[in-house]
C-alpha cells in the first residue's frame, strides 16, 4: 500500500500481515510513518493506493472489474466497529463524566442497552484501577488516569484489534508506568490483536510477539523481541536501539 501527502511519500510499497492474536509492535525514528498506519487502519487518514484487509475484507477499497473502487461509508462503519484505538492526547470528551464517556459508543453504536453498557464500563473502571471515579470529569483526573479511562474506552467496544499511539507520549515520566501495566494486562488476560506505535522498548519487548523496525515508510527489519532487542541484523535497526536504549 501507498500513502502519499501531496508529493510527499509516507509509507511506499508497503506490505506486511498481522494474524489474529498478534502483538506487533511498530519501532523506529518520528516521521518514519507508524503513525500513519494506525490511522489508516482507522479510516482517519485514506490510502493513496493499495488496500487494507480485516479478517479477509477489505476496508476501504476493493477490486472491481479490474479497477480499484472506493467502498461505502456504511461498510467501513461496519468494520470499524471491530477496531479500537487509543491515542496519544486521550481525546474524552470534556463535558462529559467518565461513564459517560465511557457507555458513549456502546450505546449510540452498537445499540447496547444503558444499563448494560454502565455495567460493562463499571468492570473495566476496576479493571484500570479507576472504580471510584465514574462520575469524575476528565479534566478532574490526572493525565494517567484520563488514559486508563480511554483504554477502558476502547476496550468497551469489545474491539478484535486494538491500535495503541504513542498511548505514553503525553504523560509525565512518573506515571508512564501505570498505563504500561494496564496494556500488559489486556495482553496476558485477552487475546485481542494488538498493533503498537511506542518509543518505550521495555514494554515493546514485554508485550510483543513481533517487532518491525521502520524507517522512511519501509519496514527495515522484522524479528521477535528477543532477535530485535538483543541481536539485531541491519545497521539502521542498531543505530536507532542504540540511540533510544542510552537515553
Amino acid at each position: 500500500m501507498k500513502k502519499a501527502f501531496g508529493d510527499h511519500v509516507v509509507l511506499n510499497d508497503l506490505n506486511f500481515t498481522v494474524n489474529k492474536g498478534d502483538r506487533v509492535t511498530l519501532i523506529g525514528p518520528s516521521g518514519s510513518g507508524k503513525t500513519t498506519i494506525l490511522r489508516l487502519v482507522m479510516t482517519l487518514e485514506e490510502l493513496t493506493d493499495g488496500y487494507i484487509y480485516i479478517d479477509g475484507e477489505p476496508l476501504t477499497h476493493t477490486v472491481r472489474d479490474g479497477k480499484r473502487v472506493e467502498l461505502r461509508e456504511k461498510h467501513r462503519n461496519h468494520i470499524r466497529q471491530r477496531i479500537g484505538m487509543v491515542f496519544q492526547q486521550f481525546n474524552l470528551f470534556p463535558n462529559m463524566t467518565v461513564m459517560e464517556n465511557i457507555i458513549e459508543a456502546p450505546v449510540h453504536v452498537l445499540k447496547m442497552p444503558k444499563k448494560q453498557a454502565v455495567e460493562r464500563g463499571r468492570e473495566l473502571l476496576a479493571k484500570v484501577g479507576l472504580a471510584d471515579k465514574e462520575n469524575a470529569h476528565p479534566m478532574e483526573l490526572s493525565g494517567g488516569q484520563q488514559q486508563r479511562v480511554a483504554i477502558a474506552r476502547a476496550l468497551a467496544m469489545d474491539p478484535e484489534i486494538l491500535l495503541l499511539d504513542e498511548v505514553t507520549s503525553a504523560l509525565d515520566p512518573e506515571i508512564v508506568g501505570e498505563v504500561l501495566e494496564v496494556l500488559r494486562a489486556v495482553a496476558r488476560t485477552t487475546d485481542i490483536t494488538m498493533l503498537i506505535v511506542t518509543h518505550e522498548m521495555q514494554f515493546a519487548r514485554d508485550v510483543s510477539n513481533r517487532v518491525l523496525m521502520f524507517d522512511s515508510g519501509s519496514i527495515v527489519e522484522e524479528a521477535s523481541p528477543e532477535v530485535m532487542f538483543t541481536d539485531p541484523q541491519e545497521q539502521r535497526t542498531k543505530d536507532f536501539l542504540a540511540a533510544v536504549l542510552d537515553q
